[in-house]
C-alpha cells in the first residue's frame, strides 16, 4: 500500500444536481465545525438514525471535534455546500477511515433530508471512492442498517457486495474492491 501521505491534496469542484442547483464539494476544515454542527441539526430523526445507528439529540463535542480534524494518515472528509441568498450551509457529506496500517476503509455519506434524489450521494461516494483507491486502500465497506434500502441501493450501483452483518441482523456490509 502507497503511504497516504504522498497523494496531493483534494481539488474543490461544483457538482450539479438533478433539480439545477449546484453544490461545492470540498475537504472538511475545522472552520466547518458550526456548519457541521447546523447540518446535524436539520437532519430528521430517522436520518440521525440511518447515519449513527443509535437515536442522537445532539452531536457529542468530541464526535463533532473528530470530524472537523480527520486524520491524514488513515482519514479523509468531504462536505458539500449548498449556497443561498449569500449563505452557504452544509447539505451533505461522505468520509471514510481506517484502522492504522490497514489496506480497507470504512465509509460514511449522510445528505440532508431534503437534498435527496438529486444525486448528491452518489457524487459524495463516487469521490470518496477514488480517494480512498488512489491512496492505496484495497477495500471499502459500509455498516448500513437493514431497513435503509435507499443506501443499499446506491451502494449496489457502484458495485458494493451487500452481506449479512454476522454479529447483527439488523445490519448489512457492503464492501467494494477497490
Amino acid at each position: 500500500m502507497q503511504a497516504k501521505s504522498d497523494v496531493t491534496n483534494f481539488v474543490p469542484y461544483n457538482v450539479p444536481l438533478c433539480d439545477g442547483r449546484e453544490v461545492l464539494v470540498r475537504e472538511i476544515t475545522e472552520d466547518d465545525k458550526v456548519g457541521l454542527l447546523a447540518a446535524f441539526n436539520r437532519l430528521s430523526a430517522d436520518a440521525r438514525y440511518a447515519r449513527f445507528m443509535a437515536a442522537m439529540q445532539q452531536l457529542p463535542e468530541a464526535m463533532l471535534e473528530q470530524a472537523t480534524h480527520p486524520s491524514a494518515e488513515r482519514e479523509f472528509a468531504l462536505v458539500a455546500l449548498a449556497t443561498e441568498n449569500k449563505v452557504s450551509s452544509i447539505v451533505g457529506g461522505a468520509r471514510y477511515a481506517a484502522a492504522p496500517g490497514s489496506d480497507t476503509c470504512e465509509f460514511a455519506v449522510t445528505v440532508a433530508d431534503d437534498w435527496h434524489r438529486l444525486g448528491l450521494a452518489s457524487r459524495l461516494l463516487g469521490t470518496l471512492i477514488d480517494i480512498a483507491r488512489s491512496r492505496g486502500y484495497r477495500c471499502m465497506e459500509g455498516y448500513v442498517l437493514s431497513s435503509n434500502t435507499a443506501m443499499r441501493r446506491l451502494a449496489k450501483r457502484f458495485g458494493f457486495a451487500d452481506l449479512a452483518c454476522p454479529d447483527d441482523a439488523t445490519l448489512r456490509v457492503v464492501t467494494l474492491a477497490l
